[in-house]
């Protein structure tokens, strides 16, 4: 009998029948004949792989269609078969339908039984994790805070095994700010979001003792604690230690440490339970993103999203500046008007915003996204919503909020991608699940954190750091499908399955509150 042969995999993918551009699925060289649906055209130059090639003629100023969305307009006359990037393709000026609440799609079919192995807590919420947290309120007692976190190696804990580590958190800022302002609440609800995480099952706050950001304030502002001592954090009282009052560097380390020994019985004696799979609120991120992560593993991350709300869990999308030009697709699925015009007030906070400084939206594509074939920020931020899924937007965040709804949402934060993790964490995510093209490195403690990579070659190049190939769609694998992986792998790294970025010991260092404002 004859062989059987898998199809060739195609040399460009068609995104949407709409559209005059096409991805190579491979670099096309000079005078290389390619085919895609509507017929087959010859390379007039290079085209990279993950870089667009035009399919038809497009004029100066004419759209530019990617997933049936305009990504920009022509700078130049562009012939068929030519690469389109920087030098023949700018943003310009979007012109977008936000109908609002018009699509708001009927809630998925539910998804039960499912369940992880987690920590339930005391005030019921769940973890995944069980550290000890080291919180700085403010930067000058950052280093205090690493000396009492690091002076707990692995032998030290040797005899706590349900305990994965004590992490100090630090941060550059504390004082220089506005008492009571925008920065100094936002700083609060951070710190407070990260004392109170689920995955956290002790803390310790160092101050300095004489900056704006007060310790007394973050208490009773974030509720840590009440002055009647009737609402303690679930798991024990706050404990506080002021660098002036305990008499300098040296006594607060030698006092922070031994309340962190008195402290490791009570956290140890915790162990993993059955836990319903909605009780996972799930971070999804893109970073070092190429053309790929909007063609592979974007949609595989909302296919894996949807299901976690179907189960009745919570998905959070984040990086506004990385939404813009693509809102318009979720407003349309907003569950009311009122939501919807909560994401475009946040679009319209940004462009004013980012004008103060002379900047523009725009210019938010690095260096290494252009590199890997995404030009504008439309298109980048086409590929970046389709980590949403195809669920209703229930609800829009502010930055590090706590959300109070089950279902997919938005939260406000910048497109770096520290800082953005960091404020989804702080609002109590469980797990991170972090899609890259171009290879990024990334970890968060307290939250797990999955990377999964768009492509084979960056996968097969950065197999220790990545957890999931995505690139198996561009080899016939369906994005359902990849969903699916995506999903079981969450449920199973919830349940104490360790990312490739624990296992690196990563994610001390990207711990980065977004603050804006002026430094004082």
């Amino acid at each position: 009998m004859p062989a059987h042969h898998s199809p060739a995999p195609p040399s460009v993918i068609q995104l949407n029948p709409a559209d005059n551009v096409a991805v190579a699925a491979k670099t096309l060289a000079r005078g290389e004949k390619f085919a895609f649906p509507g017929g087959s055209l010859t390379a007039a130059g290079e085209v990279r792989f993950g870089h667009k090639v035009a399919l038809t003629a497009i004029s100066a100023g004419e759209p530019v269609f990617k997933y049936g969305q305009v990504i920009g307009y022509a700078s130049k006359p562009i012939e068929p078969g030519q690469p389109v990037h920087s030098h023949n393709l700018h943003l310009g000026e979007l012109h977008l339908d936000y109908a609002r609440a018009s699509q708001t799609p009927p809630p998925p079919t539910p998804i039960t039984g499912r369940t992880f192995d987690g920590y339930r807590r005391a005030d019921g919420r769940a973890g995944t994790r069980n550290y000890i947290a080291v919180i700085s309120t403010v930067n000058c007692s950052a280093s205090v805070a690493k000396y009492v976190a690091h002076a707990f190696d692995q032998s030290r804990l040797a005899n706590f095994p349900n305990i994965d580590g004590i992490v100090p958190f630090t941060h550059q800022s504390g004082c220089g700010m506005q008492f009571g302002g925008d920065a100094h609440n936002t700083l609060n609800r951070v710190m407070a979001g990260i004392a109170r995480h689920p995955n956290i099952g002790g803390y310790l706050l160092i101050g300095l003792g004489c900056e704006t950001g007060a310790m007394g304030y973050l208490v009773q502002r974030e509720r840590l604690i009440q002055l009647d001592g009737g609402d303690s954090q679930p798991e024990g009282a706050p404990l506080i230690l002021s660098m002036q009052d305990q008499g300098g560097t040296a006594k607060t380390i030698e006092a922070g440490v031994a309340r962190l020994v008195e402290m490791l019985p009570r956290v140890n004696d915790v162990r993993r339970q059955p836990i319903p799979a909605s009780e996972i609120v799930l971070a999804t991120e893109c970073g070092g993103s190429d053309a790929y992560s909007g063609v592979t593993a974007n949609p595989a991350v909302g296919a894996a999203a949807d299901r976690i709300v179907a189960a009745g869990g919570i998905s959070i999308l984040s990086e506004t500046s990385e939404i813009y030009g693509a809102e318009h697709l979720l407003t349309r699925r907003a569950t009311s008007v009122e939501v919807a015009d909560k994401l475009i007030e946040r679009i319209e906070w940004w462009k004013r915003y980012v004008a103060m400084f002379g900047v523009e939206l725009d210019n938010n594509p690095s260096p290494g996204n252009k590199e890997g074939g995404l030009t504008t920020i439309a298109e980048k931020s086409l590929g970046a919503v389709a980590k949403a899924g195809s669920t209703a937007l229930v609800d829009v965040l502010q930055y590090a909020e706590a959300p109070t709804k089950r279902g997919m949402m938005v939260m406000d934060t910048p497109g770096y991608d520290p800082a953005s993790v960091t404020g989804m964490v702080a609002g109590g995510a469980n797990v991170v699940v972090f899609t890259t093209g171009r290879g990024s490195c990334f970890g968060c403690k307290p939250a797990p954190s999955i990377k999964i990579a768009t492509n084979t070659p960056m996968y097969q190049r950065m197999v220790d750091d990545m957890d999931i190939n995505a690139g198996e769609i561009l080899s016939g694998v369906s994005v359902d499908a990849m969903g699916e992986k995506i999903f079981e792998e969450i449920l199973a790294v919830a349940s104490g399955k360790p990312t490739k970025s624990e296992a690196l010991g990563i994610g001390e260092e990207e711990f980065v509150p977004w603050l804006v404002g002026p430094t004082l």
